[in-house]
């Protein structure tokens, strides 16, 4: 399988589109899709499964997904990518998921965001990069202010989780932003 590979200091990006997803649920048995998604539950490739079936993009909407793997060990541990891409109007959403706690606290997400945002402007020629922050989740809130981007509003009772509708904070930054940023450093 050949991947985007996008390299840091100490995580190895393999990037994936919904045509790459196509081709490992053609190619690949259960066993080794779950080996090469990293992941590591029935329940993990189940979703995946299901994802995979009723299909990943739509009409104007795609994602690219990147494979977060430890360059010390191997391990895939997480997930960061641009989902909800809209190339017609040069914009997508940032999300991520750490799988494991024992690589949590360590600075890897940040990493990976930061490379993953400037991938998002340079290479995909974004304009806009969102993001959807739950109100509790002081790690994500904390991540989205140390890489400046700027809180739009909150979007009320947006997110269902467990039967309970939660608030999301929105946020954005753009392509100038990001470059003025870079001129700061």
């Amino acid at each position: 399988m050949d991947f985007e590979i996008i390299e840091t200091n100490r995580l190895t990006l393999k990037g994936l589109t919904p045509e790459g997803m196509t081709d490992i649920f053609e190619q690949y048995s259960k066993t080794e899709i779950k080996k090469l998604l990293g992941h590591r539950s029935e329940e993990d490739y189940q979703k995946e499964a299901y994802k995979q079936q009723n299909g990943y993009s739509c009409y104007n909407r795609r994602f690219k997904l990147f494979l977060l793997t430890d360059k010390a060990t191997g391990t895939i541990i997480g997930r960061c990518g641009l989902h909800n891409w809209n190339p017609e109007h040069s914009r997508a959403e940032i999300g991520y998921a750490m799988e494991d706690e024992q690589y949590k606290r360590k600075g890897l997400m940040s990493e990976a965001v930061e490379a993953i945002i400037e991938h998002g402007f340079t290479t995909m020629e974004l304009h806009r990069i969102e993001a959807l922050v739950g109100t509790w989740n002081i790690p994500s809130l904390r991540l989205m202010e140390k890489n400046n981007f700027i809180q739009e509003g909150v979007m009320r009772e947006h997110w269902l989780t467990n039967g309970v509708f939660e608030d999301s904070v929105i946020f954005s930054k753009l392509n100038r932003e990001n470059k003025n940023d870079q001129k700061k450093n």
